[in-house]
């Protein structure tokens, strides 16, 4: 018997030291992982100065790690070792009863104050009122699941830092209030960093007022559960199939206004849709982009809303899911994201808008490098 348990171990050890590195040397390269929602290494090229500089090894070591023949279930095997071990944060995220949670980094107060004062300076050039709501993320709300001692932002200071720092002509949108309130609720996914479409609602509900309307009341919703199976980025960087699944719901305003045209702009095309829910990612592991689709740089909505009243919003993710309520208000609503552009003016002027509003979670406003790209 220990002979046979010898020569196991001895098979195991070969398997794992030479086959499974030949698997992988020969194995089909995929270029993006769906399950890790992040572009693989690709295979570095070599050259004696990269070797020299220790460069091509170090890529070298990245392009095997991630093409290594059955990474993901190598992964889930280091991190069920690792749970037992008593760990609970696994690459920035908190593993908690019932939820996955981010470590928040502490914010960027240069970034932040570039982009604080990019947006005053807009608001004193224009004469379209100018709006900011920052929302917190689901850390900023269930603080009381993460770990004891643990380092964590305190997220409502991030928000109150900046909007004590905006001008008085920008109008500021507390909607960290009725979010807290409504923790009970299914207002933030589980393995994901956004907000549920719930969570968008009481976010809406309290914004439009600022807005000068009245809320469309909930109960005028029909509400579909489009998916019962979404698992997020925070499921990405852990792979901690623990939690239950998320639920992808899409509000649709009963007897109310309906979408014309949706057209989704960048640097090479244009496209118009008939619909703002992009149903086809329903069947891929990136499910939130059901709203508004994949990030663009500007998309232009346009509704049958009798009325001149329009919107330009500056955002990230968290507005994608947050639009669809303000098709009952305006006519036309744009929607830039920074990050994908130089010059806004390329694509709307602010002074043909009733309303402005910069729509971020406090995790990318405390560090997004792109939103001071408004003063330019």
């Amino acid at each position: 018997m220990k002979e046979f348990m010898k020569k196991t171990e001895a098979v195991v050890f070969l398997a794992v030291i030479f086959i499974l590195p030949l698997l992988t040397l020969f194995s089909h390269k995929e270029s993006f992982s769906e399950l890790e929602n992040r572009t693989l290494q690709k295979k570095p090229d070599f050259s004696f100065d990269s070797w020299f500089e220790g460069s091509f090894m170090e890529e070298f070591d990245s392009y095997v790690s991630d093409h290594f023949t059955g990474r993901p279930g190598w992964i889930k095997m280091k991190l069920k070792a690792e749970l037992a071990l008593g760990r609970k944060e696994i690459n920035g995220i908190y593993i908690s009863d019932g939820r996955l949670i981010e470590r928040t980094p502490e914010p960027d107060y240069e970034t932040m104050d570039k982009s604080i004062e990019a947006i005053n300076s807009l608001a004193a050039s224009v004469d379209t009122p100018v709006y900011v709501m920052i929302a917190p993320t689901s850390a900023g709300i269930y603080t009381d699941l993460i770990p004891k001692n643990a380092p964590q932002l305190d997220q409502h200071s991030v928000i109150e830092y900046v909007y004590k720092n905006l001008d008085s002509r920008v109008s500021t949108v507390n909607i960290y209030d009725i979010l807290n309130a409504s923790r009970e609720d299914y207002i933030y996914y589980r393995n994901d960093h956004h907000w549920t479409s719930l969570g968008a609602y009481y976010a809406y509900s309290t914004a439009i007022q600022k807005l000068g309307f009245s809320a469309v009341p909930f109960s005028r919703y029909d509400i579909e559960h489009a998916s019962s199976d979404f698992r997020g980025t925070y499921y990405s960087k852990t792979l901690y199939d623990g939690i239950q699944p998320d639920i992808i719901d899409i509000y649709s305003c009963k007897e109310g206004e309906k979408v014309v045209s949706c057209t989704v702009s960048n640097a090479v095309e244009e496209k118009t849709y008939d619909s703002i829910y992009f149903r086809e990612f329903l069947d891929v592991k990136d499910k939130y982009s059901i709203y508004l689709g994949t990030n663009q740089p500007c998309i232009k909505i346009k509704t049958n809303l009798q009325s001149d009243k329009k919107i330009l919003i500056f955002k990230d993710s968290y507005a994608n899911s947050f639009v669809p309520f303000l098709t009952q208000h305006y006519n036309e609503i744009t929607v830039l994201d920074m990050r994908y552009i130089n010059n806004f003016r390329d694509y709307a002027d602010p002074e043909d808008y009733t309303h402005i509003l910069f729509l971020y979670n406090s995790t990318t406003f405390s560090s997004d490098d792109n939103i001071k790209k408004i003063a330019y």
